[in-house]
């Protein structure tokens, strides 16, 4: 297909769109998947972890993913992702604890895509989560399968930003919509973006969510529209009465387990489902992750959630986790991209770019730095960063 170089909502066919998503997923094409439910590749965690056991079977499994959230359905469940699930249970408890205060507080969460208040939501869940309680943040974000996908689809340096959404008893569904970027822009914005933008929208971000509680059809998980990230004025097209109908027609939505993760490519059609259980408390963990050359919806302060976390990662590196785990939760924990800074002052060394602040993270693990240490490095590597 042709496109122009700036799409209209009026360019926007259902039959197009139709034709699309009535696309099928072959088994054949993904040979570590364990199943295809509803259009939906589904994994076994420990099936990828087995596989990815060296480099060269690392590198087939994440252009496997990728291959699914591009030319397959745009959409990956991750059976086992947590292997334990007490740590989910311990993070989860943290949360709850954010939500009650800041409920105490009076303050209104809004959520984009459904009504302020239909869902509790916490904004920031990672930063947060970081400060209350550091021990808890480095044995979840520790977790292999999140970097394994995270690598996958955006390469080295990326951000991971965290949004938790509960939705109770009654709580309803989020319109369909697509996501961060462009997702995120009324129509009249979109349509001054040229057609490469819609493009490259879907490759800054990866959109992600982890389960924190069993969740049933009926608890109101996530609703999927599969392929449907291939039509590419969809950024225009969900807010259109045609495009949402033929979604609340044909979407599918998958039960998840604890500890389960599902990740989807962002220009996918989406939504939170309806709570219509007698009394479930659906509980996600919403991650958006995103490229390392682009910029994350949340601003988070990444001196903060290091310098919180750092006792807590140097014990488990001291008490024998594995260096890959470590280096999964500085991913998510510091700033891995290294601009833009002050070059004057920050000058490359030893390479073309500055040490970036997970640099000196791993540094101060490798070298078994005290947390006075960090403290300094941290603040002349801030202090290097500034304009004058």
């Amino acid at each position: 297909m042709s496109h122009a170089s700036r799409l209209r909502a009026s360019d926007c066919r259902i039959d197009d769109f139709v034709e699309i998503v009535s696309a099928t997923t072959d088994p054949a094409d993904f040979p570590h998947v364990g199943d295809v439910v509803d259009e939906v590749l589904v994994y076994e965690s420990d099936d990828l972890r087995a596989a990815s056991a060296t480099t060269d079977g690392r590198q087939d499994v994440e252009a496997e993913l990728v291959r699914a959230l591009t030319e397959g359905p745009g959409l990956v469940v991750l059976r086992g992702a947590f292997e334990d699930l007490a740590v989910v249970d311990r993070v989860s408890a943290a949360f709850d604890a954010m939500i009650a205060e800041e409920a105490a507080s009076g303050a209104t969460v809004g959520d984009h895509f459904a009504k302020p208040g239909a869902n509790s939501r916490v904004w920031n869940a990672l930063e947060k989560l970081a400060v209350r309680d550091p021990e808890a943040f480095v044995d979840y974000y520790a977790n292999d399968m999140i970097a394994l996908v995270s690598t996958a689809w955006l390469g080295p340096g990326y951000q991971v930003t965290s949004q938790v959404n509960v939705v109770r008893p009654g709580g309803v569904a989020q319109d369909p919509h697509r996501d961060y970027h462009l997702g995120f822009l009324a129509n009249d914005v979109v349509e001054r973006y040229p057609t490469h933008v819609h493009l490259l929208s879907p490759v800054l971000t990866l959109q992600g969510a982890v389960a924190h509680s069993d969740m049933p059809v009926e608890s109101g998980p996530t609703m999927y529209l599969p392929h449907s990230h291939k039509y590419v004025p969809g950024y225009l097209a969900w807010r259109l009465p045609e495009f949402r109908q033929h979604f609340a027609e044909h979407h599918v939505q998958l039960p998840l387990e604890k500890g389960d993760a599902a990740f989807f490519n962002p220009a996918l059609f989406h939504g939170a489902g309806s709570n219509v259980s007698a009394g479930i408390q659906r509980m996600a963990n919403l991650l958006q992750v995103s490229s390392g050359f682009g910029r994350a919806m949340e601003a988070v302060d990444r001196d903060r959630v290091t310098r919180a976390i750092f006792p807590a990662l140097a014990a488990r590196s001291r008490d024998g986790m594995a260096i890959e785990q470590v280096a999964n939760a500085v991913a998510a924990a510091a700033e891995g991209y290294p601009f833009p800074t002050n070059l004057d002052l920050d000058q490359p060394v030893g390479g073309l770019t500055p040490p970036s602040q997970a640099d000196l993270l791993h540094r101060a693990i490798g070298e078994s730095w005290d947390a006075a240490q960090l403290d300094r490095a941290l603040d002349d590597h801030a202090a290097r960063r500034r304009t004058r």
